[in-house]
């Protein structure tokens, strides 16, 4: 370290020289950083590709790339026909929009499930189904042949002289509160259409109320939201879709595309005024240590010039940037400015004896420049550790903060002595020290044993803390909770079918697909299991026989159906059934349980009665809205043909057969596979029936084991190189075990803080653990090697007033994260804090304590 004594007067001789250069190399790299810095959205790019795990997801995403990179909107309605045409509106209005839409689909509104859905139904749920259908032939046979409100309420009529005959109008209980409801919202002055899905063929499969649009949107890679014009113009096309507009429909979405986006626009919500408030917050922090603004302005300009030439390195040896690694620049201000404050506070206190400036400038690298160097590569020992691990996305941020350590380090050394040069910050008149430090340094040396007590108790319950801290496995827990892509997944994840934490696997062949989603679906931790075998049903035989009978009971009724009325209904028509029904109802009113829905119907009805034909009519128009279309459904689905994979429509096979005959199954969690040791377990689960298997929960979980495994190795190279560069300039077992006893004590502290603030690990705060290797040793070598060159004024020197107010300075740009809105973000922001504070505790308590108890040991001896 010869080298930095001459570099620091050189600069201080030639300083409007090195000034000028420094401003060069900024300008062009700025220059060259603009134009050729590339930001990567893709989150799948933040692990090796040559990961196993990785392996499996690119193969999956090759077969079956209809499944990534999606928009999905989610359409629900206030019926299932209103969900459905708002989804078959919105998915051909995407499609026809080539400029920012590659393609779209609809799965649920195939035909298939139209004509042959009724064959994927179980057998007992068919029987069941066509059962209640062909119970209620006569009240399907008289809208048939009058589909109107004088066709329903002739109907309803029917039903009541069924009670009257005995029947058991139970099943039907449902059908007929909504109709009621239906009603009741005419009579209100609110007609609506009325859902004949839900009343007819509830059951059937591809019905339902939420209903999933697949858009792959054309990206900006180079954007930070690359599918954000994307999403902004499914927005606008959906609020001018008629039943959005009207409000019975709404389309909400969600996707890897909007997540990834809204991910991006948390992280850089706020950005500009955070950082203005972290400067100026640092500019607090810096006044209170210099007093002076001739080395405040000079610390900060080093501070902006650093961070420039950290982003320039990136763009020539990086050049592609991703979610982790745009954290280097906070990270960088944090970080870095700690070794300009140790400068310029040490110059402070030797101009106090050294009045000259041209020679306090190279004697304050004489006294702390070899301190510097050391703690910048022990700080740049924490990054590079990611360097050769296979969470890429950190190993680049590893790559950039590293190199911005020695950056900084060779800023401090060059361009702040000729900024200092030009500057002339004036005479000291007094020491420099921390104020309150002599009384503390009294008080340990004193009370040593005491203290090392204390702090081994503390020990004892970090060591406890840290070993029952959990690792959250789910990425969605990183997310901002308030983004429109959050909001809409959290209301599909207690549906175990659209739970985005599947298993995918492949089968050689439907016989085989067909055993192992029995296996599968034996197990506790599995809600579901659909294969391409559910498209194909075994026992297609008797489902067949038992459509082609219900064909046979419900033709006439669907032969009327094929024949519209030749006159139109009036509202007289409409009354006089309106009272004939009523009528009919009240007849049996004895037989009729209190809450009987007919009774409410029959109560409605008089209400109704009394409207003017206009209201007559509207409500007439939503009772039969739905009505033709459904019974032509009807129709379609009992004259089904075998179904066979040749005759699957190709939007139904691409997403379950791939060319070379294998099978795809996918496998639903149950519940309890929300939390990390339930999705665990889910994954064991099925990885133990089916070891190819691949999906979210499977690569979810191989992820946890990737990070987990990176950062300990990350955590191993750390600690032997920062022990190695210890050993080489201390050559000194004893003072390089001070450093790495006091880390050791940082770490537990860490623990113990997080345990209690209630914070678990994640795939975004883990990263402050390295972090805090390279953090600790900075402010434990300045201590150490003072106390080293004689100084037994640990707390009372202008070293404990620089790690101070440095510390102040990264917990103000670590805080900035804290408050971030991606929670991620925050929590990362909040670890940083955490291990802050537990190594400054550390540092002005047990080290202190530490070096007098071997002080006086060592003047004993």
């Amino acid at each position: 370290m010869q080298f930095i004594i001459p570099a620091v007067k050189a600069s201080r001789r030639y300083a409007l020289q090195v000034i000028a250069a420094f401003l060069l190399l900024a300008t062009l790299g700025l220059g060259y950083s603009i134009r050729n810095l590339k930001i990567d959205t893709d989150t799948d790019n933040l692990f090796a590709s040559s990961l196993p795990w990785r392996q499996a997801q690119i193969e999956e995403n090759k077969n079956f790339p209809q499944f990534d990179k999606l928009i999905v909107a989610v359409v629900r309605g206030a019926t299932p026909e209103e969900a459905s045409e708002t989804a078959a509106a919105l998915n051909a209005a995407l499609n026809a929009d080539k400029k920012n839409f590659n393609d779209s689909s609809y799965p649920a509104g195939s035909s298939f499930y139209t004509h042959e859905g009724l064959l994927l139904l179980p057998t007992n749920d068919l029987a069941k189904l066509l059962g209640q259908i062909v119970s209620a032939q006569p009240f399907l046979g008289q809208l048939a042949a009058d589909p109107s409100a004088r066709g329903l309420f002739t109907g309803l009529g029917l039903i009541a002289q069924g009670v009257q005959a005995g029947a058991d109008i139970t099943p039907y209980a449902q059908a007929l509160n909504g109709v009621e409801s239906n009603l009741q919202a005419a009579a209100d002055g609110h007609p609506v259409p009325l859902s004949w899905q839900g009343l007819i063929m509830s059951n059937a499969p591809g019905q339902g109320g939420g209903q999933f649009v697949l858009a792959h949107p054309k990206l900006n890679q180079g954007a930070l939201q690359a599918g954000g014009l994307a999403t902004d113009t499914l927005i606008k096309i959906a609020q001018a879709l008629p039943d959005v507009k009207a409000g019975r429909a709404t389309v909400d979405y969600t996707g890897q595309i909007p997540l990834a986006d809204e991910e991006f626009a948390s992280l850089t919500h706020g950005l500009v005024l955070g950082g203005v408030i972290s400067v100026l917050l640092i500019a607090l922090w810096l006044y209170l240590a210099l007093r002076s603004w001739r080395l405040i302005v000079p610390i900060l300009i080093t501070l902006v010039m650093g961070l420039v030439l950290t982003i320039t390195f990136a763009a020539v040896f990086v050049r592609v940037m991703n979610l982790i690694s745009v954290a280097f620049a906070i990270l960088f201000i944090g970080l870095a400015v700690d070794f300009a404050i140790q400068y310029c506070v040490r110059l402070r206190g030797v101009r106090h004896a050294v009045p000259d400036l041209a020679e306090a400038i190279p004697e304050t690298a004489r006294l702390a420049g070899k301190q510097i160097a050391l703690a910048a590569a022990a700080t740049a020992c924490g990054f590079f550790a990611f360097s050769p691990t296979e969470f890429v996305g950190v190993a680049e941020l590893g790559e950039i903060a590293g190199a911005g350590m020695f950056i900084a380090f060779f800023c401090t050394i060059t361009f702040l002595p000729a900024l200092l040069t030009v500057f002339k910050p004036g005479l000291e008149r007094a020491p420099i020290g921390l104020p309150g430090g002599a009384a503390a340094d009294v008080f340990l040396r004193r009370r040593h044993g005491a203290v090392l007590g204390v702090f081994a108790v503390l020990a004892l319950f970090g060591v406890a803390a840290t070993a029952t801290i959990g690792f959250d496995a789910n990425p969605l827990n990183t997310k901002d909770p308030k983004t429109e892509s959050m909001r809409t997944l959290k209301t599909l994840l207690a549906d175990p079918t659209t739970n985005p934490f599947y298993a995918d696997v492949l089968a050689p062949n439907l016989e085989a697909a067909r055993a192992l989603s029995t296996k599968l679906g034996a197990l506790p931790e599995v809600a579901g299991v659909v294969s391409g075998g559910t498209f194909v049903p075994e026992d297609q035989a008797p489902k067949l026989a038992m459509l082609a009978q219900a064909q046979t009971i419900l033709a006439p009724t669907l032969l009327a159906a094929a024949t519209p009325p030749s006159v139109p209904v009036t509202p007289e028509d409409i009354r006089t059934a309106m009272a004939k029904a009523h009528d009919a109802i009240m007849q049996v009113k004895d037989k009729l349980p209190k809450d009987s829905p007919l009774l409410r119907i029959a109560a409605t009805l008089v209400q109704l009665q009394s409207e003017g034909d206009g209201h007559i009519m509207a409500m007439n128009a939503g009772v039969t809205h739905f009505l033709p279309r459904e019974l032509d459904d009807l129709a379609s689905s009992l004259n089904a043909k075998p179904i066979t994979v040749q005759s699957l429509p190709p939007e139904i096979a691409r997403d379950w057969f791939l060319p070379d005959g294998r099978v795809r199954v996918q496998v639903f969690p149950a519940v309890s596979a929300q939390n990390t040791k339930g999705l665990r377990s889910f994954a064991n689960a099925v990885l133990a029936v089916a070891p190819g298997a691949g999906g979210p929960a499977i690569s979810t979980i191989a992820t946890v084991g990737t990070i987990l495994g990176s950062f300990r190795e990350a955590a191993i190279l750390a600690v032997i190189a920062i022990a190695t560069i210890l050993l080489l300039v201390f050559r000194n077992l004893r003072d390089t075990g001070l450093v790495l006893a006091t880390l050791v004590l940082s770490t537990l502290l860490t623990g113990l803080f997080a345990k209690a603030a209630g914070l678990s690990i994640n795939y975004a705060n883990i990263i402050a653990l390295p972090l805090l290797l390279g953090v600790g040793v900075s402010f434990n070598v300045y201590f150490v090697m003072n106390f080293r060159a004689g100084m037994r004024g640990v707390l009372s020197s202008a070293t404990a007033r620089a790690v101070l107010f440095s510390a102040l300075t990264t917990a103000t740009a670590f805080g900035s994260l804290a408050t971030s809105a991606d929670r991620g973000t925050a929590s990362m922001g909040e670890l940083l804090l955490l291990s802050l504070l537990a190594v400054l505790i550390a540092s002005f308590g047990f080290l202190p304590a530490l070096l007098y108890s071997l002080h006086d040991d060592a003047g004993e001896a």
